[in-house]
């Protein structure tokens, strides 16, 4: 899309070898610190200093509806949607308790609910319209009002303060939406794509299966990214790809929630490679696929918690992690400071 400029890889030999040689000269043995070396390595090159800070951290929590709903895919209600909605804005869900306890700020956006909430304190409104068509049978959006979304999110995360930014969502049917998308921009079978999302049982899930195949096959002649995430994504999903994009721009360290999260990841990514420079993914959901989406990806996740409830909670709960990896490499003693006696070998 014109609106989003060239994202710019991370990569940097100079900087790289400089952080590197800091990690190093820390009292401690070689790559003792595991992933978190990797993580202030990469905190550093994407803020292109050997001082990375994590500043004003945010989540924002994109809801929308899904016409798939209409093919009996959700063990839940549509209505469930706009209900967690109230939920996120009472400070009652999962999510404000994860991010509060970690001092993130929390943003709840109405993306495409099938509902009317009339003005709200604390709810952004940026509907798209009352949820998308049914996949199945039609386009779940209009090219213009995909492209509406993406530049509804890439204005969201131009008004953050911060330079880190996790994503969050919710939409009944959302799973159902990213299992079509991880199939046709990966070719992963779908039965490798689909699992259990709100809870279905096997029978539900093989419907699941099913509806997605058929659903493929009828837009099968759709191959460009932004077309795919038209016709099978959703408002939440097509605001992510935009927010992600428009994060990687400012240079923002993205960092990556779950299944539908990543969903929008691989359209993103299939835009603009180099923003993979700039995710950190914060776990490996027990949504069944997830795992293939990161293989897909090469994606190394902070986590491993069985997770798979979405609202940007593996998200919340990965951020300390990325402020220890800052904290370590920033104010850890180096051996000459402490004067501690380095390997002999």
């Amino acid at each position: 899309m014109s609106i989003f400029a060239k994202i710019d890889s991370t990569s940097d030999a100079a900087l790289a070898s400089q952080l590197d040689a800091a990690i190093n000269n820390k009292t401690k043995p070689l790559g003792s610190l595991g992933m978190l070396e990797a993580l202030a390595r990469q905190l550093g090159l994407i803020q292109r200093t050997a001082q990375p800070v994590i500043r004003q951290p945010a989540i924002i929590v994109f809801a929308a509806d899904h016409g798939i709903t209409e093919e009996n895919i959700s063990a839940y209600p549509q209505s469930v949607t706009w209900q967690m909605v109230e939920n996120f804005l009472a400070q009652g869900a999962a999510i404000n308790v994860f991010a509060n306890q970690n001092g993130c700020a929390l943003q709840i956006v109405d993306s495409g609910v099938n509902h009317d909430f009339a003005a709200r304190d604390g709810l952004i409104d940026r509907k798209v319209a009352l949820g998308t068509r049914n996949f199945a049978r039609q386009a779940a959006m209009s090219a213009a009002e995909c492209a509406q979304a993406m530049q509804h999110g890439a204005a969201l995360v131009a008004a953050l303060d911060g330079n880190v930014v996790g994503f969050g969502e919710m939409g009944i049917g959302n799973t159902t939406a990213g299992a079509a998308l991880m199939h046709k921009l990966t070719d992963i079978p779908v039965a490798d794509c689909v699992g259990a999302g709100t809870g279905l049982a096997p029978d539900g899930i093989r419907h699941k299966q099913q509806v997605i195949e058929q659903a493929v096959a009828f837009h099968a002649a759709v191959q460009e990214p932004l077309d795919v995430l038209a016709t099978l994504g959703g408002f939440e999903i097509a605001m992510m790809v935009g927010a992600m994009l428009g994060a990687a721009e400012r240079r923002m360290t993205l960092l990556i929630d779950g299944f539908i999260v990543t969903s929008a990841l691989l359209v993103a990514a299939r835009l603009q490679p180099a923003l993979l420079d700039y995710c950190v993914f914060a776990h490996c959901s027990n949504e069944s696929g997830h795992r293939h989406m990161l293989a897909h990806l090469d994606a190394k996740p902070l986590l491993q918690l069985d997770l798979r409830l979405g609202e940007g909670t593996g998200a919340a709960l990965a951020l300390p992690l990325l402020q220890a990896a800052s904290n370590f490499l920033c104010r850890m003693a180096t051996f000459e400071s402490a004067q501690v006696s380095e390997k002999t070998e």
